[in-house]
């Protein structure tokens, strides 16, 4: 299996990557930097077949449209989220002065799908607060939480649709169940895991 996290753009946002050992691979949070995340693509000669949002704010999908289209991938995000994929303003690029729109998802999601990409196994998991559809991924040992949760810290609640008692309550719910040793890959900032996070994370006490 292969596992590669490049942060991408001004906000330094994590895109990752995960391939089995055929090549088959997924692209989960394509901000920013299309030539960045397509020379590693090229690099290791996969073969993309889903691209898949954590959320719609514009940091993370801000390079979706031309992954799209160079590998042929389909895409998806939750149903809450959809309108922010063509709506400047839902994910918030009008407000930051280069709007941005990409094209509707392939694939709108619900939460407790299972999507197969090769040998791999992705179960979404409906976590919102941050966005109203916010998801996580689950691979095996592997939980990209988007902007959910943090190492030492969770996700703002204060854009339009957040709510810190829901991403409290999906974080608590949801996530800290997972076994300890699962490791926790945010949509920012460096890894952690679930046994961590329950034992020092301020948020959860």
């Amino acid at each position: 299996m292969l596992l590669k996290r490049l942060q991408v753009g001004p906000l330094a946002s994590n895109c990752y990557i995960l391939a089995d050992d055929h090549k088959n691979a997924v692209v989960i949070d394509p901000g920013a930097e299309p030539h960045t995340i397509l020379k590693e693509i090229e690099d290791q000669n996969l073969k993309v077949e889903w691209i898949i949002l954590t959320h719609g704010h514009v940091d993370h999908i801000g390079a979706v449209e031309e992954v799209k289209n160079s590998t042929g991938a389909k895409v998806a995000i939750h149903e809450k989220d959809a309108k922010m994929l063509v709506s400047s303003q839902e994910n918030l690029s009008f407000y930051m002065g280069h709007s941005i729109a990409q094209p509707p998802a392939d694939k709108e999601l619900k939460g407790m799908e299972v999507i197969n990409v090769g040998e791999l196994t992705l179960e979404i998991i409906w976590t919102p607060g941050h966005t109203p559809g916010s998801i996580c991924i689950k691979a095996g040992k592997l939980l990209f939480t988007g902007d959910t949760l943090f190492a030492g810290s969770i996700g703002r609640t204060d854009f339009p649709g957040g709510s810190y008692e829901e991403i409290i309550n999906s974080i608590k719910t949801k996530l800290l169940i997972l076994d300890e040793d699962v490791r926790v890959l945010p949509g920012h900032g460096s890894e952690s895991t679930i046994g961590v996070e329950k034992a020092t994370n301020p948020f959860l006490r």
